[in-house]
């Protein structure tokens, strides 16, 4: 902050000390001092009343000096912005979110937990029944590190979710000022773990909490379920991967689950069971967090009643402050055992958590409906607040997306901030470090939510959850990704909450439909092929089967089916959507034309070449007739086209279309327009198909130069791009620019889509063949068998492109004379390919090709030619006598001829070649 702005605010600063001073003041006139008499007391609480009025203008006038302050510091802090990431290696601090408890009652695990962490790369659990107080303990342990040694660096971890797990990790790299800790999904995890892993930047702790679910830490992310959160694809398979075992580090773990505590520290000696309060700590803590005298046999009743669980008794000193002086401990025991019905009623409901011991006491949620009826009866707004809240994750719940949505028109008295504090006060929700977002235990929100449907109020308030997350939800374009991400673990939280009201259904579907948009974008097919079918469902009971709506969700589903290899099904789903366009808009409506591209498209992947490029063309003529020649879909059209003609060989009419779409483009949006940079890129790689290499390479530069300018260096699109120029300088036998190339995309898609998304897999493919033409058998390989391994475990392994990967990891061991791995590699990709592609398609007649090329080089030429012979006539049928595909078999049979000396036939295979 510059110096004129720093004296520009010293007189709200100084205002500021006035108005707290004038504060001071009406307090000590106000409120009882230790030594008043009751009466004393008594007659300060009645003239107390009459501050009310100056407490609230000493109010005012303090937060318009805070809104002037705080202006002036955010805009300092933009300004600082650029130069922090400057600086160098940062002090050692904490990311603990919450302020140490000042109730703390200390125990005998502190001391278990410090001796146990003295060992090298130590890793420690805290197990228990949640409620218990693991938290706090690795709350208090956190203070007492840093005031032992100020140098350790203490991490928070939330591990409730994938999306709280790496959530924890950027607020690591964020403090550690770690390289591009800010750009939008950056493989946090990687970046931390390599950070943490180099003992020059210190000791450090990690308290991984909450940590409950294998499933976090162990399972691949697009097939984890709806209801436990979710991420971007950036996210590290196994997140087990990315908990360091360094020298300079030791790790705490909170867990209720005593199995998921074994498998993150490999040892039960490492575990610290965590049991209830005995009798003296329990009254110790609520001695301590009330304020008061108490009967002693009412405390020991009371702890007694709450089975020593420090949650429960926190919350019922909560209860008893804020009523105090007519609440007592006492009376809330009195209490307790009131409405026996309802109070059974509840207790009688499984609450707990499915991995909690079934054994497991419930009376802490007794406790809270104690809160609940005591809150709707003294501020049903903050009720309200808490119901809504209750249907988000339960981690990260914005502000933004609370205030002003659950008050009801009867809210006169309504205020956020005065409801949001009740809940704090009754321990019911927290706030995050910041205070913009909130937090709520697991078993908070089930209980609130059975409250509610005891209540009959369940319904109403999935309804209004819904809504407000379809307003909030944006749809899945790449400049939406960051919002999309922040908001999706509270998307799939609606997963669970289908509504039964029509129109709450519909926006329902809605708000799956662009969760699954952005899942699909991810990589993460799994979870949208999930949310599109639960979208599409909702759609035909609400709107109908030949809604547009409904077709579109049915179009999507056929999307993500076909990026899973699922073509056949993706094949009906896209007829079936085609049929229900051309009955309800017509068979030349827009959207009944895209849905013939659609149709088209997934054809084309199948090898039905014929039909796909029919389907095209009625789509194109359509669209030339109903929106003209040089509409933006007419173009599009018209690439599609090009496409499937530069599949079957037909490369000068596909290069024809390619030039018409591209000048097309050009004319009506412009040479910068993505769909123009799209087009170029397309008649790019025709050209190459053709041979055409140096203008082929002119296209693709001029494709990447504009994707780089208009969408930046990270766009997904501008990678493709750097891929496809990769290619083409390979194909110029430009080796090193093209492995330059490669890497850079890989890299890249690694930092912004995630190492296991689809896309960076195809670059890792690239990659590895480029190394191959290189002779860098070995680094090859490596990247071959990286691509392989990760496809078969996200896409699986009959999946289109994993198969192209084992043809890839078997070339290059070929090149290393790998003969017998590489056969039965082949033969597996072959077997595999009939049986998903049919014995006829393109790239089944591939690897009976590649096939036959390695039995000829083992000497087995016999099987090698008849290998070759069906190739050859599987292509002639498919794709023509002149295709190059069709010739290549026929100078490879050629070949494998002339080795057993049947030199007649091979001389007119290789002329036919020619």
């Amino acid at each position: 902050m510059q110096d004129e702005t720093k004296k520009a605010l010293l007189p709200a600063v100084e205002g500021c000390g006035v108005q707290i001073k004038s504060l001071d003041d009406v307090i000590v006139k106000a409120l009882p001092a230790s030594g008043d008499s009751w009466a004393r007391r008594g007659r300060k609480a009645l003239g107390s009343l009459r501050y009310d009025a100056k407490v609230e203008k000493i109010t005012a006038v303090v937060r318009g000096y805070i809104q002037t302050l705080t202006y002036h510091a955010a805009a300092s802090s933009t300004l600082r912005r650029s130069a922090d990431r400057a600086l160098p290696c940062p002090t050692p601090s904490s990311t603990v979110p919450f302020r140490r408890d000042p109730h703390f009652v200390d125990c005998e695990i502190l001391a278990e937990i410090d001796c146990k962490s003295q060992q090298s790369a130590s890793r420690v659990a805290l197990v228990g029944l949640g409620g218990v107080g693991k938290s706090q303990l690795a709350v208090e342990y956190s203070y007492r590190v840093r005031e032992k040694s100020p140098a350790t660096w203490v991490f928070w971890v939330h591990a409730s979710s994938i999306a709280r797990l790496e959530e924890g990790y950027r607020k690591i790299a964020e403090r550690a000022k770690l390289p591009d800790w800010d750009q939008p999904d950056v493989d946090i995890l990687r970046l931390v773990y390599s950070w943490l892993c180099d003992e020059a930047n210190g000791r450090w702790v990690i308290i991984i909490d909450n940590a409950d679910d294998l499933g976090v830490f162990s399972c691949p992310l697009d097939r984890y379920e709806g209801g436990k959160g979710n991420v971007s694809s950036n996210v590290a398979a196994a997140l087990l991967e990315s908990l360091p075992q360094s020298s300079n580090g030791s790790i705490l773990i909170t867990s209720r689950s005593r199995d998921v505590a074994f498998r993150l520290t490999g040892s039960y000696a490492d575990i610290i069971r965590v049991h209830p309060m005995d009798q003296s700590h329990a009254l110790a803590l609520l001695r301590n967090k009330l304020e008061g005298s108490f009967e002693q046999d009412d405390a020991v009743a009371l702890v007694e009643a709450l089975d020593y669980m420090p949650l429960a008794i926190t919350q019922a000193a909560a209860y008893i402050s804020q009523r105090a002086p007519r609440a007592t401990v006492s009376r809330y025991l009195q209490d307790l055992g009131k409405d026996d019905r309802d109070r059974a009623k509840l207790l009688d409901i499984d609450i707990g958590d499915s991995r909690r011991d079934g054994t497991a006491s419930n009376s802490i949620i007794a406790t809270w409906q104690i809160s609940f009826k005591h809150i709707r009866r003294e501020r049903p707004s903050a009720t309200r607040l808490l119901s809504l809240m209750s249907l988000f994750d339960r981690r990260g719940i914005p502000e933004s997306l609370l205030s002003g949505r659950y008050q009801e028109d009867n809210d006169a008295n309504s205020d956020f901030e005065d409801d949001l504090n009740t809940l704090k006060s009754f321990s019911l929700v927290a706030t995050d470090e910041e205070g913009h977002q909130f937090e709520m235990h697991r078993l908070v929100q089930f209980s609130t939510r059975k409250w509610l449907q005891l209540q009959g109020e369940l319904e109403g308030w999935r309804e209004k959850y819904i809504t407000l997350m379809d307003d909030s939800y944006p749809v899945g374009w790449h400049e939406n990704w960051k919002a999309c991400q922040a908001l999706f673990p509270h998307a799939q939280a609606a997963v669970v909450c289908r509504p039964t009201d029509g129109g709450a259904l519909e926006a329902w579907a809605s708000v799956l439909f662009k969760a699954a948009w952005y899942a699909s974008e991810m990589g993460s097919y799994y979870v949208a092929e999930e949310m599109d079918r639960s979208a599409l469902d909702a759609r035909e009971a609400t709107l109908g089967g030949e809604h547009p709506d409904t077709l579109t969700s049915l179009s999507n589903l056929g999307l993500v089916l076909e990026r899973q290899g699922k073509y056949e099904e993706a094949e009906a789903m896209h007829r079936q959507a085609l049929e229900g366009y051309e009955k309800a808009l017509g068979p030349e409506h827009p959207s009944t034309l895209t849905s013939a591209n659609n149709l088209g498209l997934v054809l084309e992947r199948q090898g039905k070449y014929e039909e796909a490029e029919a389907m095209h063309q009625q789509a194109l003529e359509g669209y030339e007739k109903v929106l003209g020649p040089e509409y933006p879909s007419t173009l599009t059209s018209a690439n599609n086209l090009g496409s499937v003609l530069e599949n079957q060989g037909k490369y000068e009419e596909a290069e024809a279309m390619h030039r018409r779409a591209l000048e097309g483009c050009e004319k009506v949006l412009g040479p910068e327009h993505p769909s123009t940079l799209a087009s170029a890129n397309n008649l790019g790689s025709v050209l190459e198909g053709q041979g055409k290499y140096e203008e082929a390479e002119a296209m693709h530069r001029r494709a990447l130069e504009g994707y780089e300018k208009v969408l930046g260096p990270e766009h997904p699109d501008t990678l493709t791009s750097a891929n496809n120029l990769g290619s083409v300088l390979e194909g110029q036998g430009k080796y090193e620019k093209a492995e330059a190339m490669h890497r850079r995309a890989l890299e890249t898609k690694e930092k912004v889509l995630g190492p296991e998304h689809p896309s960076t897999l195809t670059s890792a493919n690239n990659l590895g063949s480029v190394l191959e033409r290189q002779g860098k058998y070995e680094e090859a390989e490596a990247m071959h068998r990286r691509a392989l391994e990760t496809k078969e475990k996200v896409l699986g392994p009959e999946h289109p492109s994993t198969l192209a990967s084992a043809n890839n990891l078997g070339l290059v061991l070929a090149g290393q004379g790998k003969y017998e791995e590489v056969e039965a590699m082949y033969r597996r990709a072959l077997e595999t390919k009939e049986k998903v592609l049919g014995p006829e398609h393109p790239s089944t007649l591939t690897s009976a090709n590649n096939l036959g090329l390695v039995l000829a080089r083992q000497g087995k030429y016999e099987e090698a030619e008849a290998m070759h012979r069906r190739a050859l006539e599987g292509c002639e049928e498919v794709l023509g006598p002149g295709h190059p595909g069709t010739l290549t078999s026929a100078n490879n049979l050629g070949l494998v001829l002339a080795r057993q000396g049947k030199y007649e036939e091979a001389e007119k295979m290789n002329r036919r070649a020619l």
